[in-house]
């Protein structure tokens, strides 16, 4: 194992493990809310705080553990956060009450969010740059495959062993990944002081909790006077936030604003949100019309959304490497628009008593967007971030990731359950009125993924471009003149090459520029430099001249008699040796 410490390939793998986790838990309890009301004698709210609580937590401190990161090193960040969490669904595991099971849910957000900013951050200290959109697919493709195949593995899992093992198949997760952490991930230290900024935590800490909260809890409440206070509240601490950190950018602040002087890092951090709100609009209520309307079972309801995890494990690290070479700007606009199309397609296909194998090519096209999205959203948006910042950076996107679930879950949940309403009301049957209700809620993830593309406009683009050689001539000359053994001649105006320059004893002319100062000097009329030794034997000249190392202006030194050969251009006195006599 010693030869795998270090390497850049072994740690992707390791925090991938941890990553895959924590995004699984999101969306792995939805499909087993039913057993859990039963199994628990919960009430619907409280296993609806089962699913909320945790993302909730994870929400609120992902920017504080991504900034103790960057102060403490990400590895022992991201070990710390394995701990807590594989322990926190143990607990999960064994609650014997749904209050046990709901404080132990809050204990795996504070898990995951100290080690799901750490991942992004070790990516980025380990991998060379032009290697780093590889890494980024295989990055994004995890993140792709555990929020899509959470339903499916949930589902086999609540249909044969129980619903408790959504929570324990973590462990052996969990210990694998700790292992490996302390046997091939590098103690990455950036070297900077280890100040921490109490009031800035304490203040973002009370900011994304009032909105979280109030986003998720706005429907229980009716969307009240004291829901909207509470979103106030949060957008009034979110503006004191912002004010503390401006005076703090020179005393280690959490959210530098360096970080946003990079367009792309901007425009990523608001379209990981974008996405992250289609993707739950999507996943939350096309699940319930499986179980609900169609009546399958866990398993099968998982099978269904099957493709799209499958096409997006594939497609995933393709992407990455591809937008290393072409860049990310137009992978993302192809992905969110097939992502699109995939959605209206399911909508369109969606019916009363629909049979399951017609949404498979729609849930395919909708896996071939994620995959094109995820890895060069993620590429595009740390490219070209600071090593320093990596955390920083890193729990300011995932930040923003959680944040757009929560709004996606809340105000899709909201919509659904207001238009099913305005349906039952009138006296459809229930079927009818969730399909009609459904037809209007994939409105908003779909106009979410318009205005990413309308973002992606925005977006420099980063191209792989072949290093101009030193001399300033253009990549083709230069790659012909290595071909051919010659040096290549300087540039015309145009970039094109240069006028022909005055004829040599042989009668031929020289390219000018072939030369050193002195045969440069000549071609623009001027006296040679004196008193300079050549730094490389020029074409045509004797080997007197390239042994005592002199210049003459005007013409060539005389060569030996009987002694003058025509070797190869710019070689020694012994590489002439197989020319001709002249």
């Amino acid at each position: 194992m010693r030869t795998w410490a270090g390497n850049p390939w072994a740690v992707l793998v390791t925090v991938s493990l941890g990553f895959f986790m924590t995004l699984l838990d999101l969306t792995i309890v939805n499909i087993a809310i039913p057993e859990m009301i039963d199994a628990l004698g919960a009430s619907l709210d409280q296993t609806l705080w089962v699913v909320s609580g945790y993302a909730l937590v994870l929400a609120v401190l992902l920017i504080t553990a991504g900034r103790l990161g960057d102060l403490w090193g990400p590895r022992r960040l991201f070990a710390a956060g394995v701990v807590v969490f594989t322990l926190a669904s143990v607990a999960c595991g064994l609650a014997p009450s749904a209050p046990l099971l709901i404080a132990a849910r809050g204990l795996q957000g504070l898990g995951a969010a100290l080690l799901a900013p750490q991942t992004m951050a070790l990516i980025v200290a380990v991998f060379p740059a032009q290697r780093r959109g590889a890494a980024m697919g295989v990055w994004g493709m995890v993140a792709g495959l555990a929020t899509l195949s959470g339903p499916t593995l949930g589902g086999v899992l609540v249909s044969t062993v129980g619903w408790r093992w959504i929570f324990l198949v973590n462990v052996p997760i969990g210990v694998a990944a700790l292992a490996l952490t302390y046997l091939v991930v590098p103690d990455v230290r950036n070297g900077r002081s280890r100040g921490f900024d109490l009031v800035g935590v304490l203040i973002a800490t009370a900011a994304l909790f009032c909105l979280a909260f109030g986003l998720q809890e706005g429907e229980r409440y009716d969307w009240g006077v004291g829901v909207w206070a509470l979103l106030s509240a949060g957008v009034a601490l979110v503006a004191g936030f912002l004010v503390h950190q401006r005076g703090r950018q020179d005393r280690e602040p959490r959210v530098p604003f360096a970080l946003f002087r990079d367009r792309n890092f901007t425009v990523m951090t608001a379209l990981v949100g974008l996405v992250s709100m289609a993707m739950l609009g999507l996943v939350l209520p096309f699940n319930l019309y499986l179980q609900s309307v169609l009546h399958m079972s866990a398993l099968k309801a998982g099978l269904v959304l099957a493709p799209s995890s499958l096409v997006s494990m594939v497609t995933g690290p393709f992407a990455g490497r591809l937008s290393d070479r072409i860049g990310g700007k137009h992978l993302l606009m192809a992905g969110l628009s097939l992502y699109a199309a995939g959605m209206v397609a399911i909508v369109l296909v969606a019916g009363p008593a629909t049979p399951w194998y017609l949404f498979v090519p729609a849930t395919a096209v909708t896996g071939l967007g994620v995959g094109c999205v995820v890895a060069p959203m993620s590429t595009e948006a740390m490219r070209n971030v600071e090593p320093r910042l990596a955390g920083a950076a890193s729990g300011v996107n995932n930040t923003v990731r959680q944040i757009g679930s929560v709004i996606g879950a809340a105000s899709v949940g909201a919509l659904l359950q207001g238009r099913l309403a305005v349906e039952l009301a009138s006296g459809t049957a229930y079927a009818d009125a969730f399909v009609a209700a459904l037809h209007v809620t994939a409105a908003l993830p779909v106009a979410a993924l318009g205005v990413g593309v309308l973002l992606c406009l925005l977006v420099h683009n980063h191209t792989k471009r072949r290093p101009a050689p030193v001399d300033g001539t253009t990549a083709p000359a230069a790659s012909r003149a290595r071909r051919t053994g010659r040096r290549p001649g300087r540039p015309g105006p145009l970039g094109g090459p240069g006028p022909p320059g005055p004829p040599g004893p042989s009668g031929r002319p020289r390219r000018p520029g072939s030369g050193g100062p002195a045969s440069r000097a000549r071609d623009a009329g001027r006296a040679p430099p004196r008193g300079r030794r050549p730094r490389r034997v020029r074409r045509g000249r004797s080997c007197r001249a390239r042994w005592t190392g002199r210049r003459r202006s005007g013409r060539r030194p005389p060569p030996p008699a009987g002694r003058r050969r025509r070797g190869s251009a710019g070689r020694g006195c012994a590489a002439g040796r197989g020319g001709r006599w002249r």
